[in-house]
């Protein structure tokens, strides 16, 4: 296709080993591109990546870039963030490493919690106190945080400020702040009042040290990306995916990079809900798998379902309650197992382990002929024939068939297994784990996973579909076009949008509804300010509510509208007992709910790219051939058809066992499998 619309668009995901590009012009997709992440700077596979990607395309008829990164969370992983100071009130310092009462193992005598992002030396308290009700006990002296902001250490670049209930009342944290900015501009702030103005004193001080650590990196690496983008001529706004799934500014990344954790991750899920569920509002399960991980997450009627709070830099990670709980809202995702490039290993009496660490770009998989040496997920599919050597990024990185086969070898020697027997062990481990994983999941939100549609998105998602769905009992799945850059192709069907979050607790009948007004009145008000910033006009507002039965330890979060009802107590109440009863199956009589936590969401319009361009484009024959290929159904290699995506055309219908195969990803269909192409080139599989 010819570009000569001035109006393209770009979007980009840097992922932990390929960065994934998008081009799109006049709400259509025309190009895609993957390029080798460059860990030690991402902001250059980006500039190199969207130089490839458009070509001798005029780079000043860009009008936006937008942007998932893992950079933030990288960096708390990682302890790569800034040098970081803590102050709070006198006597609370030691809330950060004391936090919670649970143990998140009972029986672990060698148990090991995070280690909190700032040490205990650069933990400073203040004279000073705020109650609950927001009522001042204790004022505080500008000469004491004067006095305080002298003895902080040289090389502390972030300050993080955490006063007590400075959800009720910020004033005291706003002087500090002032304080801070006058004493040492140079010096990054992050106030708790700003970042997370919810109940809870270790949720809020994690949450607001983890903001200020990442403060300088966000800001660095944004810095470095706009001179990389501006010397190459490209002079467009960059928009920043946040965890909920909608796009910000680059001045609310830079004030909230702890908003950015699961960029990437909810991405994919906007692209699973947009593709595969929001013209049907049937109920998907978003599966997105890459090459370091893989996720999943629930959509009911087109719409992800949203988490208040998440954890980071886990110590195991996939053990609940190991890492530092971060109280944003978020998409409700699970991490569920492996990527491309997780490493097989030899585990627990002698069965194979897959994962956690990853062999990354680099080195990558023994497959890529870069230097790896440890067996990976991808080096398992490639031996088991799901993928084609010569056609792998559309036959631009070849991939050696016979260094996979000599690592899966050697890795099954120790199990007494050939290198066939060995990857067909890996594959299956990796789709049972991922399986039983999203299966809790759907449980914990009382939901019913054999309703769902599975829609596999990521590089690795739909190579491995076909078995987590039958290992779930589901009878349909979906594959999008150009599954392997879907991360980044939902970006740009994402709204700009910011969410907000004040706690005023209070039993529902003792609710000061006028408080509640003006509270939503001003976070309503701040939110079409920011997308003002974006150049965006605001047409959603969604208010949200925190309750729960009074007593009980955990709030469940009920949706209320546009607003509140003129009864709005009656309506809380209704809502909340609906919710309950479909979460819990009843709901106590004798007993109030009351409400925590306020929420209000603020969004643009959403737009709509079509992503099948050129599905079904192609004048050549859709059967490319045969080849041999493994599945857990026959436990054997059986001879599959392979068919060319770009030349199956809609309606055509296909039976496994099969694959079809495009650019950035391969679809693998196994036996008793039907698939049959819709309109915008999707592959709806039924399962008998």
């Amino acid at each position: 296709m010819t570009v000569d619309s001035p109006s393209l668009r770009v979007a980009v995901d840097i992922g932990g080993t390929f960065t994934d590009l998008v081009l799109v012009a006049d709400e259509q997709v025309i190009r895609t591109g993957k390029v080798l992440t460059t860990p030690n700077d991402p902001s250059q596979a980006v500039a190199d990546g969207i130089h490839q990607l458009l070509g001798n395309l005029d780079y000043a008829a860009v009008t936006e870039i937008v942007h998932g990164t893992t950079l933030v969370s990288n960096a708390l992983i990682e302890r790569k963030g800034a040098v970081t100071a803590l102050i709070t009130t006198e006597g609370f310092r030691d809330v950060l490493e004391s936090g919670r009462e649970q143990r998140y193992d009972l029986y672990d005598l060698f148990l090991e919690m995070p280690s909190p992002l700032v040490p205990r030396r650069r933990r400073m308290g203040l004279r000073e106190r705020i109650l609950a009700d927001g009522s001042i006990d204790t004022p505080l002296d500008v000469d004491d945080v004067r006095a305080l902001v002298s003895t902080i250490d040289d090389d502390v670049t972030a300050v993080a400020v955490c006063l007590l209930h400075s959800y009720r009342n910020s004033a005291h944290e706003e002087i500090v702040r002032d304080v801070l900015n006058e004493m040492s501009p140079e010096t990054s702030v992050a106030i708790s009042s700003e970042v997370s103005p919810e109940v809870g004193e270790y949720e809020r001080v994690s949450t607001t040290a983890a903001n200020a650590y990442g403060l300088p990196v966000v800001d660095r690496y944004l810095g470095t990306l706009e001179q990389r983008l501006d010397a190459s001529g490209i002079k467009a706004p960059i928009r920043i995916m946040l965890s909920t799934g909608g796009l910000a500014s680059t001045e609310v990344a830079r004030r909230f990079p702890v908003r950015l954790l699961e960029s990437g991750p909810a991405a994919g899920v906007l692209s699973a809900g947009y593709l595969g569920g929001a013209d049907t509002n049937r109920p998907v399960l978003a599966f997105d798998m890459g090459g370091t991980t893989a996720k999943a997450a629930l959509i009911e009627d087109g719409e992800p379902l949203l988490a208040s709070e998440m954890e980071a830099a886990r110590v195991y990670r996939f053990t609940r309650g190991s890492g530092l709980p971060i109280r944003v809202p978020v998409m409700d995702m699970i991490e569920i197992g492996a990527g491309g490039g997780s490493i097989a290993r030899v585990g627990t009496f002698g069965l194979p382990k897959v994962g956690p660490d990853s062999a990354s770009s680099d080195p990558g998989p023994v497959a890529y002929g870069l230097g790896g040496e440890s067996p990976t997920v991808t080096d398992a599919d490639l031996v088991l024939g799901y993928l084609d050597p010569d056609y792998f990024l559309g036959g631009s990185m070849r991939l050696d068939l016979d260094k996979a086969r000599e690592a899966l070898g050697a890795l099954g020697t120790a199990m007494g297994l050939d290198a066939e027997e060995t990857a067909a062990a890996v594959h299956r481990v990796v789709n049972e784990n991922m399986a039983s994983a999203a299966r809790m999941h759907a449980i914990e939100a009382g939901r019913d996973i054999r309703r769902y549609t599975l829609v596999a998105t990521g590089g690795a998602g739909p190579v491995h579909a076909w078995g987590v769905a039958r290992a779930l009992g589901l009878n349909s799945l979906i594959f999008p076009p150009r599954a392997g850059v879907a991360s980044a192709f939902g970006m740009l069907t994402a709204p700009t949008s910011f969410e907000f979050a004040r706690s005023l607790p209070a039993p529902l009948a003792e609710t000061r509804w006028k408080e509640v007004d003006d509270v939503l009145g001003l976070m309503e008000e701040e939110g079409r300010h920011q997308l003002t910033l974006s150049n965006v006009e605001a047409v959603e507002v969604l208010v949200s509510a925190d309750v729960r039965y009074e007593g009980q330890g955990e709030a469940i979060t009920i949706e209320l509208g546009s607003e509140l009802e003129s009864d709005p107590a009656a309506h809380v109440r209704r809502r909340f007992e609906e919710e309950y009863l479909v979460l819990y199956g009843s709901h106590p009589t004798d007993v109030d709910p009351e409400v925590l936590t306020w929420r209000l969401r603020v969004a643009g319009d959403r737009p709509a790219p079509d992503i099948a361009a050129d599905v079904g484009t192609r004048d050549s024959e859709a059967l490319r051939g045969h080849r041999r290929m493994w599945f857990s159904e026959t436990d054997q290699f059986v001879d599959c058809a392979v068919f060319d995506r770009y030349a199956l055309p809609p309606g055509f219908r296909l039976e496994g066992p099969a694959v079809v195969e495009e650019r950035e990803s391969t679809v693998v269909i196994g036996p008793g499998g039907s698939a049959t192409i819709s309109d915008n080139g999707t592959i709806e599989v039924e399962i008998e």
